[in-house]
């Protein structure tokens, strides 16, 4: 039986990006679907398997579908087949699974979105995919809480 890693997720108007927590994740497997449908699997170096599937809001481009695996995280960009804002990140109108949280580091809103994109370009972060460093940023661990409290 898999498992859910928790999924955090912010949009702008023409893309969605998913940050996928698992540490140390090996054989990672990604599918986009044209019709909005988000498939993920991956397995945990303990033997843990994990797995997902979204419905997104959508239809999306799967060409469009960038991903890098970090050391502690999968970071997901996923291009939107028509630019406009979503009403929430499902087709559906239920309550998404505890697993799925805002990315509030990531997060832009619709009027804001013109002055985050030239201050930051987030498409930088997949350039590269095989390099191995760390996409940990937004991220805190107990030796940068000790630092914190200081």
């Amino acid at each position: 039986m898999s498992r859910h890693p928790e999924v955090l997720w912010a949009q702008r108007s023409d893309k969605v990006y998913l940050t996928v927590a698992l540490p140390d994740a090996k054989d990672v497997s990604i599918k986009c679907e044209p019709h909005g449908l988000f498939t993920f699997s991956a397995s945990h170096v303990q033997g843990d398997s994990y797995s997902f599937t979204l419905e997104l809001y959508g239809p999306i481009s799967p060409e469009g579908c960038k991903t890098k695996t970090g050391l502690r995280n999968i970071l997901c960009s996923v291009q939107k087949a028509q630019k406009g804002w979503w009403k929430r990140l499902l087709k559906s109108e239920e309550k998404p699974a505890p697993y799925l949280k805002v990315d509030w580091h990531r997060w832009c809103d619709e009027d804001d979105e013109e002055s985050a994109s030239d201050a930051d370009d987030d498409d930088a972060r997949f350039v590269g995919q095989d390099d191995e460093s760390s996409d940990d940023e937004g991220m805190l661990y107990l030796p940068d809480l000790e630092k914190a409290r200081v």
